[in-house]
Order: C-alpha cells, then structure tokens, then sequence
C-alpha cells in the first residue's frame, strides 16, 4: 500500500441506507461509487471502505522450434475483495486484501490456497509518518508496489518476476518529507522472509529499505504508482526511487516467493526504477539486480536439488501515449541477464511487447490488448533458440 489517499481526503458525501429504502436509518451511511462502497458510523468511530476487483484474460502463446504447440489460457486471473479504513481513530487505520483465484494464492509453489494477501495495521503518528505491523508489500521495486490494477500490460515483466521480493509479514516505517519543494519518501521495513504462507519464524529476517524524490513535485492523484499517464500531467512529473533487500537465510527460491529449499538462501537484492510523465506521454524504467554466494542448492550428499535462487540482473523500460478517447499505445523491452553460475537452467532472455488499452474509467475499467515476442540465448529470428510470440486480451473491472 503505497499512498493512503483516504487518510488525508475529506470522506464523500454519505447517503444512508435507509433512505435509499424508504425508510430512515441513522445508524449508518454508505456509497457506492468507482472508489468503493464506503460507510461510515453515525460517531464516526468507524469507517470502511468496501472494493472488489477482477481480471478475465484469454491469451495464447507459441514457440517457434516447429516441435511445441500453441499453448492458450483462458481463466480469471485475479479476484480480489479489499477493505481499508480506520477504527475509533483515524490514527488507527487497516487494510485487509482476499484473492479468491488459484494462480493469486501462491498454490503452486506452496500447496497451500493463500486466500490473504493483505492483512495489516497502521498507526498515523502524522499526516507524514506513519508505521505498519502485519502482511503487506515490502517496499520494494516500483512495479510490484503498484497495484496488479493500475498496470498497462497484463501481466508485470520479467524482470519483476525474477527478482520481486512481494509480500511478506513484518513492521514497517514510513516517512514523507519535503526537501524544500521536493518531496522524498522514504521506506523500511523488517520482516520474516519467507512470504505470505510461512506460518512459523527462524532467525534469518529479511531487511528492506527503499527511498523516492519527486523533483518537479507530486504527481496528480499519486500518478507515480500507476501506469500510463491517465491524468495527462499538465507539467513534466518525474520519480526517483531505489533501494536495497538483504534476506537472511531464507527457505524458499526468491526469498518471498519460490519454491522451498532444503539449505538456506541469503538473497542480496538491489534495485533503481523511474518514472516520467507529461501531457499524456509517460515512460518508466526498473534495473533490479541479486546475489547469492551459492545460488545452486545442494543436500548433504552434495547434490543439486531441482531447483535454485535465481542470480543476475535485469531492465526492463516501457513508454505509453494517451490518445483521445481513451486509447493508449504502449511498448515494452525487458532485458534478463542470469549469472553464468545458473547457466545449465537459464539464458539470456529479451522481450518485446505492444500493447493496446481502451480506459473506460481509468484502471477501474479497461479492455487491454496485448503482443509480445521473446528471444532465448540472443540472436532475433534464430528459431533454435526456441523464441516465442504472443498475444493477451484482458479485461479489468473493479469498484
């Protein structure tokens, strides 16, 4: 959760159930609208605010070594319900995230369906500093930090998925300043290490720090956590960010995410992202790098284990335009570069990618077309390379 818009904006204008009944209920008031269905006690000790979101995607794939067939999906990517809101106080805030999809539940890689993706507490000591305690999205990379809704392809890139640190369970401190005009958000946060599932603690936690200066002020409705310039910035906004993870012996491949391993990982992982935007052009660019001492796991008979910690580095770039009506044009170049220490699993990877959305109301209702092509160990057009293409429509709808 990277912005708290409704700590610091007045609530709307609520209209009671009651009312809408016939009848008059002053107990409560409630909303509904494209930012949730909000309510609110009558002493306004309580407040929440209900959303629920979905993506339905049909897409197909190919390889072009003339062996493989095509490959298609066609399912319901994500299904969320989440509320955020606060209890007696607005210092006392939460947010509460459900995803209800297989593929959203890390299912795969843990066997177990992780229904929560969200669950965590904050306490406002300002309007400029607050802390966390719960799970939540570590402050990592720009990409993973923004909502899966406010993307502009369907899917995050390559590079997100290699090297992403997601969730994770833990206390973090937040702080917004103002370096004269500039804002500078600043970010850290301890926590267990091994993701969502983990339901017990060893003593190797995972360390994340991440720092963001907003030069040319702040972007309109906090533009620099969604993608595309749907505002259509009237003056040139640009975001600055890094950071830094250390996880200490961690059980699973990538740290918060993975398969598990039976000798521990120490995951170093570094990463720079920007994000640029004016009069609806917007272009953003993410470098994100890991070391591991030994990133080939190895049982006490010296053998690899069939898996290992991803090691290497990547950058991915995108640029997008705004037309009229609510087109937008985009492309995408994602570059994956792996340690030669895992070279007998994974190669040098790029991929290409346009895409093609049609806002209807923002990132809450968009229709997205998307083509890709990907190339395996170098060399475009070398189809011994098992390159591959593309395409992916998806719809986006949520409250």
């Amino acid at each position: 959760m990277s912005k708290k818009k409704w700590i610091t904006t007045p609530l709307f204008l609520l209209i009671s159930i009651g009312a809408l009944k016939g009848q008059e209920r002053d107990d409560r008031a409630t909303i509904l609208n494209f930012k949730g269905i909000q309510y609110t006690s009558k002493d306004s000790l309580f407040y929440t605010n209900f959303r629920f979101r979905m993506q339905n995607r049909l897409g197909y794939s190919n390889v072009l070594d003339g062996e493989s067939n095509g490959k298609f999906d066609a399912r319901i990517r994500r299904l969320r319900m989440r509320m955020d809101g606060y209890i007696y106080t607005p210092k006392i805030s939460y947010s509460v995230q459900l995803a209800f999809t297989r593929s959203d539940q890390d299912f795969d890689d843990t066997g177990i369906p992780n229904i929560v993706r969200d669950a965590v507490i904050f306490y406002n000591f300002s309007d400029d500093f607050y802390i966390s305690f719960g799970q939540n999205k570590l402050p990592g990379n720009r990409q993973r930090v923004n909502s899966s809704g406010s993307l502009q392809f369907a899917d995050r890139s390559l590079v997100n998925s290699n090297f992403t640190i997601d969730r994770d369970f833990g206390v973090s401190f937040n702080l917004s300043k103002k370096l004269g005009d500039m804002p500078i958000n600043a970010k850290a946060a301890v926590s267990t290490g091994e993701g969502r599932p983990a339901n017990s603690t060893d003593d190797g936690l995972a360390y994340t720090g991440r720092v963001e200066f907003l030069p040319f002020g702040d972007f309109t409705n906090d533009g620099d956590y969604s993608e595309g310039d749907i505002e259509r910035e009237k003056r040139p906004k640009l975001s600055l960010g890094g950071g830094y993870s250390y996880n200490d012996r961690t059980i699973r491949e990538g740290g918060q995410t993975g398969k598990y391993v039976q000798n521990p990982f120490t995951l170093k992982t570094s990463f720079a992202d920007a994000i640029f935007k004016y009069q609806g052009f917007a272009y953003q660019v993410e470098y994100m790098r890991r070391d591991v001492d030994n990133p080939l796991n190895k049982t006490k008979e010296d053998k690899p284990e069939d898996t290992y910690a991803y090691k290497g580095w990547g950058v991915n770039q995108q640029t997008s335009y705004l037309m009229n009506h609510g087109y937008e044009i985009a492309g995408r170049y994602t570059y994956l570069k792996p340690h030669q220490q895992i070279s007998d699993f994974e190669v040098q990877t790029e991929v290409l990618e346009l895409g093609l959305t049609k806002y209807m109301k923002a990132h809450r209702l968009k229709f997205q077309l998307n083509a890709n092509y990907m190339v395996k160990g170098g060399n475009y057009g070398n189809s011994n390379n098992k390159n591959s293409w593309g395409g992916m429509f998806q719809v986006e709808l949520g409250i």
